[in-house]
């Protein structure tokens, strides 16, 4: 049996895209609600996702803060 495996790639996403990734079957509002709350938990990455340029107000995620969470969270 053979597995496609998706690679996913290090970029700037949209945070509601981002958030879908990760939870593909709520809807857009909860998704990104949990994803905030895994992040919130991780107290390293909240720390580190905003000691760039970027702000917590921000729609996207940088490709710094993506790379980030696919290491703190692994990859969706």
């Amino acid at each position: 049996m053979i597995v496609d495996e998706e690679k996913f790639v290090v970029k700037a996403y949209l945070k509601a895209d981002l958030a879908r990734l990760y939870n593909p079957n709520l809807p857009v509002g909860y998704a990104m609600r949990k994803l905030r709350d895994w992040i919130r938990h991780h107290k390293e990455l909240h720390a580190q996702l905003y000691q760039g340029g970027e702000g917590k107000g921000d729609h996207s995620y940088s490709r710094r803060q993506v790379r980030l969470i696919f290491e703190y969270l692994g990859e969706p």
